[in-house]
C-alpha cells in the first residue's frame, strides 16, 4: 500500500532556521547539521528497504503561490507568506510500505528528529494512497 507522510512548518520555522529573528529558537549549525543528517540516514534507510518512492523538503511559504478561484472565472494568484495560515506543507514521504502500521512506525522515527532545545517536531500525517480512485463514476 502506498501512504503519503507529511509534516508541516511555519514561516517562523523556516526563518529561524535561516537564523532570522522569529520569535522561535534559532537553530545553529550543529542543529542543521543533525537534522540534515538524520533524514539523510532516514532517507536511506527507506531506499535500502524498498521503501521510498520519493521524499521532499519544500521551500518556505515566503516562496509559494496560491491560485484560487475569482469572480466571473478569473484565477486569483497570490504570493506568500499568508497571515491566515498558521503552518504550511514542508516536506513529504511517497513510501510504499506493507501496512498502516509500518508507516506509523515510521511516522514515529521522523518525529525523532533533532530539532533545537526547547523546540518540538509537528505533528506527521499519514494519508494512504489507494490503488482504485476514491470515488467511482
Amino acid at each position: 500500500m502506498k501512504y503519503m507522510l507529511m509534516i508541516q512548518a511555519s514561516q517562523a520555522d523556516y526563518d529561524a532556521m535561516n537564523g532570522k529573528d522569529s520569535g522561535k529558537t534559532p537553530w545553529t549549525e550543529g542543529d542543521l547539521k543533525a537534522m540534515f543528517q538524520f533524514m539523510e540516514n532516514l532517507n536511506n534507510d527507506l531506499a535500502e528497504n524498498g521503501e521510498m518512492i520519493d521524499g521532499q523538503g519544500l521551500s518556505e511559504p515566503a516562496q509559494a503561490r496560491v491560485v484560487t478561484p475569482g469572480k466571473d472565472g478569473v484565477p486569483v494568484v497570490a504570493d506568500g507568506p499568508y497571515g491566515e495560515t498558521k503552518e504550511v506543507l514542508c516536506g513529504y514521504w511517497l513510501l510504499d510500505c506493507a501496512s498502516l502500521d509500518r508507516a506509523t512506525e515510521i511516522a514515529e522515527r521522523i518525529l525523532q528528529c533533532p530539532v533545537p532545545e526547547g523546540e518540538e517536531n509537528g505533528p506527521v500525517t499519514i494519508r494512504s494512497i489507494p490503488d482504485n480512485p476514491p470515488c467511482e463514476v
